[in-house]
């Protein structure tokens, strides 16, 4: 995309293109419904056909998840964040190394920064089509992500192989493991060790946020949702804020740092020099440093929107276990 401005960096929800091959299990039955999206970044697809709206790498990664009801995505982990915000549904999640070890239902504008080094899976327990935004640490995402070792097995049963250069290869359409490509090695018992079963009174302590207690935080100024100084206390390479009416001014001002906005909830008036928009849920834009702007919701009833921002702290692990 060549950038000539803010409007070439804003990606609406109604044009996101998908894809449904991005994974291990796009064949296995109960996830073979799901659409993955890459918004910002390179994401975490292991398909040549993912389709990529921004490739600027601020640092982290912009995408979602969408999937009809009852479709799960299969136990995985990462090695940097991975953090996810209901845009529309309701939603289960679940981890350990059989999806066993605890659970939290998510409503629209929750949030969850899932630790980094466990298994983690997400199913839409809605009743319709739903939406997961989710924001992943690092500008190479797609270089962390292990699957749960039955993950790998089902697959295969469905014709799908994943290959130790983190490609797919589907030998029901007739394709094979280039030579020298061997299949990706299955985690051993002494592996599956580090992927610890992690208390539900833990997550649910320190990495989630419900959207009510946000709208409460965030009267009067941002709510700092994760960072250093956070309600989630981590340092990922970015920063989260939550937004809601009277948050924010309508005054121009620039920000230093890789700033994104995804709006979950109302319209919101977006004013640049020389230009503006509304934008709407689901809409992602990327504001690069300097850029002057500024930020309102654009009609009366309840408004919430996420700010992600680029920080100088390197993508890694979870900073507190």
């Amino acid at each position: 995309m060549t950038d000539d401005g803010i409007r070439s960096r804003l990606v609406r929800y109604g044009e996101l293109v998908p894809c449904r091959t991005a994974f291990i299990d796009a064949h296995t039955p109960g996830s073979d419904q799901k659409e993955n999206f890459t918004i910002i970044g390179g994401g975490v697809s292991e398909s040549p056909d993912q389709h990529v709206h921004i490739k600027d790498a601020p640092g982290f990664n912009i995408g979602a998840a969408g999937q009809p009801p009852r479709c799960r995505n299969s136990l995985h982990s990462h090695e940097t964040a991975e953090v996810f915000f209901v845009l529309k549904g309701r939603w289960r999640f679940f981890w350990g190394l059989w999806g066993s070890a605890g659970e939290l239902v998510a409503e629209e504008g929750d949030i969850f920064n899932i630790p980094t080094g466990i298994f983690r899976g997400f199913e839409n327990i809605g009743t319709d089509y739903g939406m997961l935004m989710s924001i992943l640490g690092g500008d190479d995402a797609g270089g962390g992500v292990t699957w749960a070792p039955q993950v790998i097995e089902d697959a295969k049963g469905h014709g799908l192989i994943l290959a130790n250069n983190g490609r797919l290869y589907r030998t029901t359409e007739g394709e094979s493991l280039p030579q020298g490509v061997e299949p990706m090695p299955l985690l051993t018992e002494d592996q599956l060790q580090g992927y610890p079963e992690v208390p539900v009174e833990h997550v649910v302590r320190d990495y989630v946020a419900r959207k009510w207690d946000l709208m409460a935080l965030a009267k009067g100024k941002p709510a700092k949702v994760i960072g250093e100084a956070g309600l989630l206390k981590d340092r990922p390479g970015f920063e989260v804020e939550f937004l809601t009416r009277g948050s924010v001014a309508d005054e121009m001002a620039a920000r230093t740092k890789d700033t994104v906005l995804v709006p979950v909830q109302g319209h919101w008036k977006l004013r640049w020099e020389g230009d503006e928009t509304v934008l709407n849920p689901g809409d992602t834009v990327l504001l690069k440093p300097g850029e002057r702007h500024a930020l309102e919701p654009s009609v009366s009833g309840e408004a919430g929107l996420y700010r992600i921002t680029a920080t100088d702290d390197p993508a890694g692990p979870t900073w507190r276990w």
